[in-house]
Order: C-alpha cells, then sequence, then structure tokens
C-alpha cells in the first residue's frame, strides 16, 4: 500500500476546484476564492484510510502547460472537476482533460479518473444520465460523484473516494465490460485459496475460514456471520459450497460481489496480506525480507521453518507413501509463478525407487536452496505463505545465521546442522559416482542417470554419534589453474582418486598442496574404484605415504560398484571431521586391532550394555594423544573419536585388581578388556592388545561437558 496518496484537481476555469478545497479544508464555503489554493496535506490521523493525502490544486491563469504536465506525472489520481449547470464544462471532459491526461501519464501506470459535478445546488437535476455513458467508454474512470461546495454536500465524501481510487483501485480487479474479475485477480486469488487451504481437499472448512478471516482482517467470524456468508454463495452458485465448505469456485465469487458492490477494499486488503502490489504482482519486500548475513556465516533453516515445510509436505502427499509423484508435487509448486524444482534435483537428493523425491530428499532441497542461496529460499516460503500460515513477522524468521566459523574453531564446538564438503579430483576418478552414492545409488542406478539431469551437488543426512546433521556434497569442476574462493571454501575436503589409473593421484597432491596444505580445512583422500586391482601411483609418494607425511587420515577405499546400496560410513566421517576440525581424525581404519577401533567396539560392545547401568547421558569427547598401536596404517598424532554411549559407574563385582591413582598397574589376562572403578568416580579402561597394555582414563565431571583423556603406554 502507498505511504501517501497525492489528488489533483483539473478543470475548465470557474468550476469551483479551489472552492472545493476551500470547503474540505473549514468546513464552510469561502466568501473570497483565489484563483488557485495552495498545495495542502492532510494528516493521516483524520483521513479515512490512515494514510497522508496531498491535494493540489490547478489554476491555467497562474500555471503554464508545462507545469501542468507534471503536476499530472506527479498525480496519484486526477479529479476532473465540470459543472452540473455547464453543460460545455462536460463537454471538455472527454474532448480535451481525458486525452490530455491520456498523453501525459505512462501508460503502463494508469492513474484513475475520479469525474466531480459540482454546483449540484442550482440544479434540480442529476447530470449522471450525461456522464454514464462517459464512464462506459473510458474503464480509468474510477467513479463520479456530485456534489456542492457551497452547501458542503459530498464534499468529504469526493475526497475519499479520490484516496480510495489510488489505495484500492477498481482496475487492476474488474472488467465492467465483462462484468468479472481480471485473469491476474483471478489467478491471485486462486493462490491466496490454496495457501488457506490447510489440508488440501479443496475445500475451506470453518476453521480454516476463521483463520483466514484472522489472518486478513485481526477479527474472526461469528457462527452465524459464516453461516450468512455460505447462504449467499449457495443462493447464486450451484457448486460454491462442498460439505459445508466454501470451493474455489465459491471463494472468487465472494470477491466478485464484494467488488461489484463497491467494497473492494475487502479484497484489496485480501490481497496485501498475502503479499501482492497495485499490480497484482507479489511484492519484492514480500518475497525478499531483510536478512543480514555476516561473513564466514552459513544460512540453515531453523526448527519452525521444518515444521512448516513438514506440514507443507503431508498436506501434498495424498498417498501417504512418504514421497511425492510427479503430481503431487506439481500440485505443491501451483502456487509458484514457475516452476522451481528441474529434473537435476532428482539427482540431488534420495529418491525411492520409482524416482520420486522422499520426504528426506524434499528437506534436504529445502536445507540445500537455504544453504546455496538464502534469498531464492525466502523466495520460496513467500510463494507458500510461510509468514502468514506459521503467524511469523516474515520469511526471515524461518532463517538462522549461524555464527562465525573461527568462533568455532577457537570454541571447538559447533552449533551448525550443515556441512559442506566439496570434492575435488581428476576426470574420471569416480567423483559423481561418489556423489550419487551418498544417495544411496549404486553404479548400476547411476548408468540410468541422464546426462542433462546430472547434477553437481548431493545432500542427505548423516547421524554423528545420534545427532541427525546434514553433509552437502559439491562437485568441483577439475580446473586446477581456476579454482574459485567459493571452489575452496567448504568445511573439510574431499580429495577422490582412482586407485586403477596411476595418474589419478597426482591430480589431487596439486590440489592439496596448492591450497590446502597449509589451510584448517580437514582433508580426506578417497581411493575410490576399490572394486577394481589397484595400480601403483605415479607420483613421488604412495597415497598412504602423502597422507602420513601430511598428518592425514590413511586414504579410505570406496566403491559404488555393489549389489545393494552403497555404504554410508565414510560420509559418517566426513561430516565428524567437518564438524570437529580442531581435533583431526588421524586414525580412521576399520581393522579392528588397533586403539580407535579397540575403543569404539568396546563402546558398543554387549559387556558394558549388559553390566553397566547409566548414570548420566552424555555425548563423549575422546581425545587420544601418542601412538596408535597395532596397525602399521594408523600414524602417530591426535586421535579424535565421540561416541553417543552413556557415562557409567562401573560396578565393584568386576573389579579383578586395586588401581591407586597416578599408577597404572594391572594383572595381564586372557581377556581384552579390564574396567575397574576408584572411590571418586573416576573410571579406568584397560586395553590390551599383543601383550601391550593401552590404559585410558575416563574422568567424570558431572556439572560439564564429559572430556576423556586417552593416555597410552608400554
Amino acid at each position: 500500500m502507498r505511504k501517501d496518496v497525492r489528488i489533483l484537481l483539473v478543470g475548465e476555469p470557474n468550476v469551483g476546484k479551489t472552492s472545493l478545497i476551500m470547503s474540505l479544508v473549514s468546513e464552510e464555503f469561502p466568501e473570497v476564492v483565489p484563483y488557485r489554493a495552495e498545495e495542502i496535506t492532510i494528516p493521516a490521523d483524520v483521513t479515512p484510510e490512515r494514510v497522508p493525502t496531498h491535494i493540489v490544486d490547478y489554476s491555467e491563469a497562474e500555471q503554464t502547460d508545462e507545469q501542468l504536465f507534471q503536476e499530472i506525472s506527479k498525480a496519484n489520481v486526477i479529479c476532473i472537476v465540470y459543472s452540473v449547470n455547464n453543460k460545455k464544462s462536460i463537454e471538455k471532459v472527454t474532448s480535451h482533460w481525458i486525452p490530455l491526461i491520456t498523453e501525459n501519464t505512462d501508460k503502463d501506470s494508469r492513474v484513475p479518473l475520479i469525474l466531480v459535478g459540482n454546483k449540484s445546488d442550482l440544479v434540480e437535476h442529476s447530470s449522471m444520465e450525461t456522464i454514464l455513458p462517459i464512464m462506459n467508454q473510458n474503464s480509468e474512470i474510477e467513479t463520479c460523484v456530485e456534489c456542492s461546495a457551497k452547501n458542503l454536500k459530498n464534499i468529504s465524501e469526493l475526497f475519499y473516494y479520490a484516496q480510495k481510487a489510488v489505495l484500492h483501485p477498481t482496475g487492476p480487479l474488474y472488467c465492467p465490460e465483462k462484468k468479472d474479475m481480471k485473469p491476474l485477480c483471478v489467478k491471485a486469488l486462486t493462490r491466496i485459496f490454496k495457501v488457506s487451504d490447510l489440508n488440501n481437499d479443496g475445500i475451506l472448512n470453518d476453521n480454516e475460514l476463521n483463520f483466514f478471516q484472522r489472518t486478513c482482517f485481526n477479527t474472526p467470524l461469528e457462527p452465524q456471520a459464516l453461516e450468512d456468508v455460505k447462504n449467499v454463495v449457495r443462493k447464486n452458485l450451484n457448486d460454491g459450497v462442498c460439505d459445508n465448505g466454501l470451493t474455489l469456485k465459491g471463494f472468487l465469487f465472494l470477491h466478485t460481489l464484494f467488488i461489484q458492490r463497491g467494497r473492494h477494499e475487502t479484497t484489496w486488503t485480501v490481497l496485501r496480506r498475502f503479499g501482492y502490489d497495485d499490480d497484482l504482482e507479489l511484492n519484492q519486500d514480500y518475497l525478499f525480507p531483510p536478512l543480514k548475513i555476516p561473513p564466514d556465516c552459513t544460512t540453515e533453516l531453523n526448527h519452525n521453518a521444518y515444521l512448516f515445510l513438514q506440514s507443507v509436505f503431508d498436506k501434498h502427499d495424498k498417498d501417504r507413501d512418504c514421497a511425492l509423484s510427479p503430481d503431487e508435487l506439481k500440485d505443491l509448486f501451483d502456487v509458484f509463478p514457475y516452476m522451481p524444482w528441474g529434473p537435476d534435483v532428482n539427482n540431488t537428493v534420495c529418491t525411492n525407487d520409482q524416482g520420486w523425491i522422499t520426504y528426506q530428499g524434499y528437506l534436504s532441497q529445502w536445507t540445500l536452496t537455504t544453504y546455496l542461496d538464502v534469498q531464492r529460499c525466502l523466495e520460496y516460503l513467500g510463494y507458500l505463505g510461510y509468514s502468514i500460515i506459521a503467524e511469523q513477522e516474515s520469511q526471515a524468521s524461518g532463517i538462522t545465521v549461524t555464527r562465525d566459523k573461527r568462533i568455532d574453531l577457537q570454541k571447538k564446538q559447533t552449533q551448525r546442522n550443515v556441512f559442506r564438503c566439496n570434492v575435488f579430483g581428476d576426470t574420471g576418478s569416480g567423483k559423481s559416482g561418489f556423489l550419487q552414492a551418498f544417495l544411496g545409488r549404486n553404479l548400476m542406478r547411476q548408468k540410468t542417470i541422464r546426462e542433462e539431469h546430472r547434477s553437481y551437488y548431493a545432500i542427505s543426512t548423516t547421524y554423528v554419534y545420534g545427532q541427525e546433521k546434514y553433509l552437502l556434497l559439491h562437485e568441483v569442476f577439475p580446473d586446477f589453474d581456476y579454482l574459485s574462493d567459493a571452489d575452496v571454501a567448504c568445511d573439510i575436503v574431499c580429495l577422490v582418486y582412482d586407485i586403477s589409473n596411476p595418474y589419478s593421484f597426482e591430480y589431487c597432491a596439486k590440489v592439496f598442496k596448492q591450497y590446502f596444505m597449509d589451510s584448517k580445512t580437514p582433508c580426506m583422500m578417497i581411493a575410490a574404484k576399490s572394486d577394481l586391482p589397484e595400480i601403483k601411483q605415479m607420483y613421488g609418494f604412495s597415497p598412504l605415504e602423502f597422507c602420513r607425511r601430511h598428518k592425514m587420515p590413511p586414504p579410505q577405499s570406496f566403491t559404488c560398484n555393489t549389489a545393494a546400496a552403497p555404504s554410508r560410513d565414510i560420509y559418517t566421517k566426513l561430516t565428524t571431521m567437518a564438524m570437529y576440525p580442531h581435533a583431526r581424525l588421524r586414525c580412521m581404519c576399520t581393522c579392528n586391532r588397533c586403539t580407535f577401533c579397540l575403543c569404539q567396539n568396546f563402546l558398543n560392545s554387549e559387556l558394558l550394555q549388559r553390566t553397566c547401568k547409566p548414570s548420566r547421558p552424555e555425548e563423549l569427547n575422546l581425545l587420544a594423544e601418542d601412538e596408535c598401536w597395532g596397525h602399521s596404517v594408523c600414524g602417530a598424532g591426535l586421535c579424535h573419536v565421540q561416541s553417543s554411549a552413556e557415562t557409567t559407574v562401573i560396578p565393584s563385582h568386576l573389579c579383578y585388581t586395586l588401581l591407586n591413582l597416578g599408577t597404572y598397574r594391572a594383572i595381564l589376562t586372557t581377556h581384552n578388556i579390564w574396567l575397574s572403578y576408584t572411590k571418586n568416580l573416576s573410571c579406568i579402561y584397560f586395553l590390551f592388545f599383543e601383550g601391550k597394555l593401552i590404559v585410558a582414563k575416563f574422568i567424570l565431571h558431572f556439572h560439564s561437558n564429559v572430556k576423556f583423556l586417552f593416555l597410552a603406554s608400554k
């Protein structure tokens, strides 16, 4: 809605333009009338529509044609004043004033006109018979008002209608010739109906109508008033009411009736509440509310936004199969001016066996859009009516802006839920297969993907110690010389090489040394196509030795050439490294022999679950120092492990030896794992491998996060 209204009065000399303005201001007919009244501003608090109104007079004697043209171009509404007792002034309306205004206004921005018949006190008859044909021939004329400046008749009404013509114009809504709403108005109201139809059954029931009424007019309808509305529709339209609810046809009929009865402000109130401007386009301020995003911060959907999107999914998943068929997806996006998701989306997120986007895939795509292009996400949420249905100020309230990544590194913890992994690799190394495997597609399914539907992104959820996180994989185009800042900026780097191609690893090594060797971004090497025979890489170091030298985890074997869906373990490891970049995961093997594997197996062992009664659930952080023995590929350095196992107090009957804090002594037995406890609730876990004793001292802090220090000794 406009912030102010500018009204211009034009007409032949002596028709009473200035008298009308002065009578409105002083509320009495002026004895002395000047040639032209000065511009008058009426404050918002004394106007019916609560909008400041500027009233501008025109005098042929005091103003040039150029000044008149300028005033016409600035006016929001123009009142053409004629004298009801002067036929010549009426003829001038069509022969001079309407053509003059049309020539000096932009064709695309139509200015509404009000015909004002002044001096009605001088005649006993009405001029409406003469004026009606003029109104029918000129659609820009909103209405005609007969008034008298001398008797103050209809003076306030004149300026009210002029203000209303600007704030609630009839032209964009209704076609008088066809006696029906215009297509753009029908399209806008259809979207509003579908957004308000919360269960997508094609009718607005009493609850939905009341919610709609409260949303638009801040007050519910009384039960009797609601029935009266439906009865009006029933009397005029056979299929306007169904199952005691209002159908789309009935909804459109009501608004047609409002407009025909001169209550088009009702329709405009509804349209503006749902974001439409005077041209019946969604307002840019509605679609793109302000959202400040500092550098090094990312954007995510918050809980309320996910709940809203879940309700939208449930609303359109009519067969309740937790997937959206092409028809259901089309129905969901019917409130959009265009189809926002192309065929590539089906290769970006998880789908079912029929290739339909699943519930998880649906939320993943929204998460991806929010992360990569938050403005586009705000736009999409606007089309769905998020701020209205969720009763929020704007779509921006559904977005969380994460804190600076540097703060996460300093505090050694993160509140983010979406982590980006940029995937690098030479042509043919298996990057695309790696992305598609994350979505559960083996090589056979990947071969069915058409090249034009290929996606360079893949996103899905992973679980890191009981917490659901989103991992976003982005395949970077293999052009080593032209990597942009966006290609390099991520939470974790994945370097993919083909073990069957002797020249594949060289590209990964160069990318790492050029862009990531001195960065704080964790990196992982992926030995792709591990189902093929491994060939020695033509590089100065083997991939394993390269990783050792640069304190990276050993290369992770990977293949998507499997009968079932490929394993997701490697993606969990990637997410874990992205979540905890300050504690690099050096040991990531699955040998079941080294310290890392023994610890993981112990924390998940039946012995722990069967004999230890949990006293307090916590998320355990384990930091391991020194060497990881028992496995040759495990290099020296910091090893970070995390488990969702609950903290426990070990029963005394499991203790086979007494321990003194600070003195690590134990009796070697045939068991690999021994348990003991001390009086201050500090727990000691013993791990043995090939006669070597590895002692883990777990110190429980019940009033803070539980931290564990892994100490290794021979």
